[in-house]
């Protein structure tokens, strides 16, 4: 039992100083998205960067390639809350279309099929079809943070859920620990772009967000 608790507290410190400065940026660029602040782009790209060599010393490719996507679509996010309104305002919050639904859909199933094959077969992945669904739900998710779409957050709520186990199974307990917290965060973040729509609405009911 002693020994137990010895291996699983030398595992969660034997991260080091790089899973553990990702995990707090990465936990900071969440709540700074949650608070609707640019700052969280640039803090993204930097932990993203860091979990580009974490998740590739773990064997969990799909997620590797996934940070680099992020800091990709973070750079066009920054761009998109800044100018991405209409006539180049600041974006505001705003609901997923249903076609932006079908699309995310689509892409999730498409993905995880494809790119898990591709894992299983060619790689020595650990967690092949696991590792690519929870990588299309987090780039769908990503696509509609980008656009302020007020739904993001149920995905992000929806892969947290599954990135847990998932992460703790590699012992990568910080960063499992990590998305545990991303939970309250992202609850967080979907009531407070709630109020922030509701404020918009407020004046005019007829007002479409872009």
């Amino acid at each position: 039992m002693l020994q137990s608790l010895y291996e699983f507290w030398t595992a969660a410190a034997g991260g080091g100083p790089l899973e553990w400065v990702a995990v707090l940026t990465g936990f900071a660029c969440v709540w700074l998205a949650a608070r609707e602040s640019l700052w969280n782009f640039p803090v993204a790209i930097f932990s993203c960067a860091l979990f580009v060599v974490v998740y590739y010393q773990a064997k969990l490719y799909s997620d590797c390639g996934l940070q680099g996507a992020f800091i990709l679509l973070s750079v066009y996010g920054w761009y998109e809350w800044l100018h991405g309104g209409q006539n180049r305002a600041e974006l505001p919050v705003s609901r997923t279309r249903p076609w932006e639904w079908v699309a995310c859909l689509l892409f999730i199933t498409a993905f995880t099929v494809g790119f898990g094959y591709y894992l299983q077969t060619r790689t020595d992945a650990a967690l092949p079809h696991w590792d690519s669904l929870t990588t299309a739900i987090s780039l769908a998710a990503q696509y509609l943070l980008m656009r302020k779409r007020l739904e993001n957050w149920w995905l992000w709520i929806v892969v947290d859920v599954m990135y847990v186990p998932i992460l703790w199974y590699k012992q990568l307990y910080p960063t499992s620990a990590l998305y545990a917290l991303y939970l309250g965060l992202a609850l967080y973040g979907f009531l407070e772009w709630r109020r922030t729509l509701q404020r918009q609405q407020a004046p005019s009911s007829a007002f479409q967000p872009a």
